[in-house]
């Protein structure tokens, strides 16, 4: 498939989820596209800066293809079955959306990450970094504020950490991220020992 067809196919995918997840039926509506789906794909296309042999356009498909489930408010088998119709209508070649599809399965099951390819191994680290950039925490406080704070923070915490344990594999994208993620969890009430790496003598 030309890349010009490809583009266009992208284009259309785009538009079509960006539309369902504005819907307000969708809990997220009011800041998933802006505060997630579109910080995830700025965070992949400096991975494919980093990683040449990535196929871009599959990785930017794949960005906004891994939560598609999520945003028509079903789970992530119908990122599979309903995500396929969405990019056949969006012009997708067969074989492209076979391998998209896939590749979306194994950005979900979190497992084995490591050996995946790397459009996978991109979009699943951006996906984690994603959570740790802007306001995203923020929405979990806002949607469930009938909670007690105790739980919410370590509902954050919990988010945390498997975003880092899970889906970072990249070493790049880990150490990019590292600051901020010590700085989430010390908001989260994990609070270091000390400020300073020894004592201050002499003084």
């Amino acid at each position: 498939m030309k890349e010009d067809n490809i583009l266009d196919s992208i284009a259309k995918f785009k538009k079509a989820v960006i539309d369902l997840a504005r819907n307000p039926s969708f809990v997220h509506h009011e800041w998933y596209v802006e505060y997630h789906l579109k910080l995830v794909e700025k965070i992949a296309l400096e991975l494919c800066e980093i990683y040449h042999d990535a196929d871009k356009g599959l990785v930017v498909t794949l960005v906004w293809l891994h939560d598609y489930g999520k945003v028509i408010g079903s789970d992530q088998t119908a990122t599979i079955t309903e995500g396929r119709g969405q990019l056949h209508d969006a012009g997708f070649p067969s074989d492209f959306i076979d391998t998209a599809t896939s590749y979306a399965q194994l950005i979900d099951a979190k497992e084995r990450l490591e050996s995946a390819p790397i459009e996978v191994k991109i979009v699943s680290s951006s996906d984690g970094a994603a959570h740790f950039v802007g306001p995203f925490l923020f929405f979990w406080w806002y949607e469930n504020c009938d909670k007690p704070f105790t739980e919410l923070m370590e509902d954050n915490i919990t988010k945390i950490m498997r975003d880092w344990e899970k889906k970072i594999v990249l070493e790049e994208v880990k150490e990019a991220f590292k600051e901020r993620r010590m700085f989430l969890l010390e908001m989260l009430g994990r609070i270091p020992d000390t400020y300073f790496g020894a004592k201050l003598t002499d003084r």
